[in-house]
């Protein structure tokens, strides 16, 4: 299917250029991602997704297909599959960057095939959801372009007196091992569906309601009966 979305981002298309160009810096804004390796143009991740008390993981790979940094525009193959082998997905996204304003506006044109629980959704609120889940990352990627969650700047140097201190007498510190980036927390796509979801509930919901309804009629003339005998 083919899906078509569009964000906004306060900042100007040069940055936003060269950040799309990161998938380190990248990831972390798609909610649900997490990178795990970067090869040149190649890179792969996991994607941590719910369907309310469902939880996939997904484990895929990308590449950058084209950079034409002319046309500030870049086109990417991605792939996953469930770890449970529930589905799978499959996208070629286009995404082209222009100048509006002192800001950048993305364009970004998504090839997409998805098999399993995620298929059952439907081209519509895949779209909506879709839709949602890339204003979170417009988000996302705005502040982090503007230096919103940034390490904080080195402490100033030691003082002079600490300086001429003898290195013996200082007390060496211990080596931590290097910690893995921590894992992003799963995107619930029942939560970016809200209202679509509910809308499509509510005949199977109201008939739900129906059926406890008779049942409970049922049981009442049952007991009465009873009571008279």
């Amino acid at each position: 299917m083919r899906l078509d979305h569009e964000f906004t981002v306060p900042a100007s298309i040069d940055d936003v250029w060269k950040a799309v160009l990161d998938p380190e810096r990248v990831a972390p804004c798609m909610p649900g991602a997490t990178l795990t390796s970067v090869e040149g143009d190649t890179f792969k991740g996991t994607v941590k997704v719910k369907l309310g008390p469902v939880s996939l993981l997904y484990k895929g790979s990308g590449e950058y297909l084209e950079k034409n940094e002319q046309a500030r525009e870049i086109k990417i193959k991605a792939s996953g599959k469930d770890t449970r082998g529930a589905g799978t997905a499959a996208a070629t996204v286009t995404v082209t960057l222009t100048a509006e304003g002192t800001g950048t506006k993305g364009a970004v044109a998504t090839d997409l095939n998805v098999t399993g629980r995620p298929a059952q959704f439907g081209r519509g609120m895949i779209s909506e959801v879709g839709g949602k889940i890339l204003d979170t990352f417009a988000d996302n990627l705005a502040a982090e372009l503007s230096g919103v969650g940034k390490e904080a700047a080195p402490a100033p140097a030691a003082s002079a007196a600490t300086a001429e201190a003898p290195a013996a007498s200082a007390e060496q510190p211990k080596l931590e091992p290097v910690q893995p980036p921590k894992e992003a927390e799963a995107i619930d796509l029942f939560d970016y569906a809200g209202a679509s979801v509910a809308k499509r509930l509510a005949p199977v919901l109201a008939g739900l309601a129906a059926l406890f309804g008779v049942i409970a009629i049922v049981r009442a003339v049952r007991r009465r009966r009873c009571s008279r005998a």
